[in-house]
């Protein structure tokens, strides 16, 4: 691995040097971003993919809901469609995405949408619902067209992005020194039992500003959901339940963890990240399970299952297929803290808002 980053490094230092220069055109006011008048929250990070993104952006639209009319705007990642569409429970992942849709079918009251052109998509949410106080950005702090007002930068625990390299060496897509924009540092996945002596090495190695916050948050699994509701009883994951892991997600490692930890796990597949599975793929992965148990159940996550929803699959497999949802939890009670922080912001700038 380190004799491939090597011959990568040169590759890297040019796509650093392209990002860095983007980022000084920006701020020398050459590229010219947009300050909504409207509260614009950005969950975003400096690499690509894993951090928590999701998790924490459904965190955010489920504290606001009570209180405000927020909507949450995403590209809709590796969609089949272009431009701006409001997602609904009957959407599909080809439409609008695996993660818009996994955040509307978790909360199906909250306003979803999606555009590549995040500028286009905040204008036509605007007016389409032009009592809205908020809006939440998903994966959005790269896209400098757009200046939020509160901008949260999401670093995972086990790959900080001070031990990370650009592309296509490593994993950062942004400079580093871009964390300077960030209003909330939350450090993500961390082990529930961290202790605050490694909570100060972390927070010492990423260097925040004196006006930066730095929170740290773990993974918190809830109970065993059957994708197909209609065809599947409840499971109970304990380490005599066969369990055979499957994930389309950046890191999965978490994920089989926790599944290694509470079942008796049998064996894990990984697929790309917002993997489009087939039925041929499902149907061969029971195959080989039935050659070893037939107790056995298959186990992915909340985002792998939104893109299992419509595959027309045998009854028999349908009620063999899991997801287990997962939700973001502070650590050392700095939960109150952290969504004062939020409601305060939305709050004090909501007033008399619009998009001009």
């Amino acid at each position: 691995m380190r004799q491939i980053r090597l011959l990568l490094l040169p590759i890297a230092w040019l796509y650093w040097c392209g990002v860095r220069i983007r980022n000084i055109l920006f701020d020398a006011g050459i590229l010219k971003g947009f300050s909504p008048d409207i509260p614009t929250i950005c969950v975003g990070n400096l690499a690509v993919g894993g951090t928590g993104k999701t998790p924490m952006t459904a965190y955010l639209s489920s504290l606001l809901h009570g209180n405000f009319n927020v909507a949450v705007l995403s590209r809709g990642y590796k969609r089949k469609t272009k431009g701006f569409n409001i997602v609904s429970t009957e959407s599909t992942v080809h439409e609008v995405g695996d993660e818009p849709l996994l955040l509307k079918l978790r909360q199906p009251s909250a306003i979803v949408a999606v555009d590549e052109d995040r500028m286009n998509g905040m204008v036509e949410l605007f007016y389409a619902y032009p009592e809205l106080d908020a809006i939440i950005l998903d994966d959005a702090f790269q896209h400098r067209w757009i200046k939020p007002g509160l901008n949260l930068l999401l670093t995972e625990y086990e790959n900080l992005y001070t031990h990370d390299f650009p592309l296509p060496a490593g994993r950062l897509r942004d400079s580093l020194s871009e964390r300077k924009r960030a209003n909330l540092i939350i450090v993500t996945k961390c082990p529930e039992n961290l202790t605050a002596d490694r909570c100060r090495e972390i927070s010492a190695e990423l260097k925040p500003n004196p006006t930066q916050i730095i929170y740290f948050t773990s993974m918190e699994y809830g109970m065993p959901q059957p994708v197909f509701s209609e065809s599947a009883g409840k499971l109970k994951l304990t380490d005599m339940q066969p369990v055979f892991a499957m994930t389309g997600i950046a890191n999965p490692k978490p994920f089989v963890d926790y599944l290694q930890k509470h079942t008796a796990l049998l064996a894990a597949k990984a697929f790309a990240d917002h993997h489009y599975y087939s039925e041929d793929e499902i149907e061969a992965i029971f195959t080989e399970l039935a050659r070893s148990t037939s107790q056995a159940v298959v186990v992915t996550t909340e985002k792998d299952a939104v893109r299992l929803l419509k595959l027309k699959l045998p009854e028999e497999i349908k009620k063999r297929i899991y997801y287990i949802p997962v939700s973001v939890k502070f650590l050392f009670n700095s939960s109150e803290e952290f969504n004062n922080q939020i409601l305060s912001y939305v709050r004090e700038n909501k007033s008399d808002s619009s998009f001009h």
